[in-house]
């Protein structure tokens, strides 16, 4: 009987605690009611069923320069890599690794003792040769005396004449051996090809080398000026083909650089041209742009952004991006505010990015009012009131100036 008892005193306190929950509900909802209908919500703003408010920005036509931002890397203007023209030893290097040289400049130093010897034996072999001619022309213009008053026999003048044209022939061979052997002596002394920046060597002194062998003994590079050399696929050579970009030495074939860090290169560079053959794996051509570099700031193989000019469009309509929205499939649209302050939707076809803007190509006309602001749950057909983005919304007062006195809470009344 207790246990019952003290059932019933729980459930009777359960009804009476849920009579006056909903006691209390009903006063609040009375109290939300009548401030509903006073018309006056938290901040101004308006009730159900009122104009969305929204931030409109009003489409015009610009001039606007318009350039494509593709990666690229650099390569020396000249490359040359050193290597041995006869077989010897290294004696010397007679450069600093990492230092400018000079074309013309002796880098290495091959022993050149076994060729000078092979000179100085083809000149003395010449020199006998030379001392030979005279007496052996002498013999033959004797013998063809002889032989018209028949003192002679013929084969003794032939024999005579033969003699000469060897003699001769010797001659013109150890001119050449003389020659030959003279410019093996000039080789070695390895000399630098072109001025630049001269790498590392691979050889060291007492080393032995071989005539062309395969592997370099150092490489110059050429860095002022260098070259960057950036890929552009086939869709944006035609694209700037159709906006009139060409070869040349016009201001639109002017280049702009961003580095690697995100600064920009001091220097402006000039397109020079565009590779004749695609590459079937990429789709794309090899643009070729030359620097000024007297700073040594780009080095070859460097990444580098390449800024290339376009050309200029004089009606270009920009939308700022926040304005531009996408449906499920990725096709681009807008929220514009019609005649009748409505929403409404336009699909658009855009362009590049300038900027925090796109360009867009069709979908949009000088005097459209973009909607940028307030596109949170905006359907097509919804009122709306605009006002320009960046100014104040209707129905609000700007705040008070800065340095302005707070007003108090006894003033203004209730």
């Amino acid at each position: 009987m207790q246990k019952m008892e003290k059932i019933r005193m729980v459930v009777l306190t359960g009804v009476i605690l849920a009579v006056i929950g909903l006691m209390g509900c009903d006063e609040i909802g009375k109290l939300t009611g009548r401030v509903k209908g006073s018309g006056h919500g938290p901040g101004g703003m308006m009730g159900p069923g009122g104009p969305s408010q929204v931030s409109v920005v009003t489409v015009e036509t610009q001039k606007v320069t318009l350039t494509t931002e593709l990666p690229g890397r650099t390569s020396p203007f000249r490359i040359a890599e050193i290597r041995p023209q006869v077989s010897g030893l290294i004696l010397k290097r007679l450069f600093e690794e990492g230092s400018d040289v000079k074309a013309g400049q002796v880098l290495y130093q091959i022993d050149s003792a076994p060729f000078q010897a092979a000179l100085d034996n083809a000149n003395a072999s010449l020199g006998r040769s030379e001392a030979n001619l005279a007496a052996t022309r002498l013999r033959a213009e004797r013998y063809k005396e002889l032989l018209a008053d028949k003192a002679v026999s013929r084969q003794n003048y032939d024999d005579a004449a033969a003699s000469l044209t060897q003699v001769e022939a010797d001659i013109q061979s150890w001119k050449a051996t003389v020659k030959t052997a003279r410019i093996n002596l000039e080789y070695t002394k390895i000399t630098a090809p072109i001025s630049g920046r001269i790498g590392l060597s691979s050889v060291t002194d007492g080393a032995i080398v071989t005539a062309y062998q395969p592997v370099a003994l150092a490489t110059i590079q050429q860095l002022n000026p260098i070259y960057v050399d950036v890929p552009q696929s086939t869709v944006q050579s035609l694209r700037l083909k159709r906006r009139g970009q060409t070869e040349g030495g016009t201001d639109q074939n002017k280049v702009k650089l961003i580095l690697e860090d995100g600064a920009a290169y001091p220097h402006e560079g000039i397109l020079k041209f565009s590779d004749v053959t695609v590459d079937p794996s990429t789709g794309s051509v090899i643009l070729r742009a030359v620097f000024k570099n007297p700073e040594d700031i780009l080095l070859p193989g460097m990444f580098v952004r390449a800024v290339i000019s376009e050309g200029v469009d004089s009606r270009a309509i920009l939308v700022p991006q926040q304005g531009v929205s996408r449906d499920p499939k990725g096709n681009p649209y807008a929220m514009v505010v019609n005649a009748e302050s409505k929403a409404e939707l336009r699909m658009l076809t855009l362009g590049q990015a300038v900027g925090d803007k796109w360009l867009v190509s069709a979908g949009l006309a000088p005097g459209d009012r973009v909607i940028v602001e307030g596109l949170l749950m905006l359907r097509p057909g919804t009122p709306v009131n605009a006002t320009p983005f960046g100014a104040a919304p209707s129905g609000k007062s700007p705040g008070p100036a800065p340095g302005a006195p707070a007003k108090k809470a006894s003033e203004g009344g209730a």
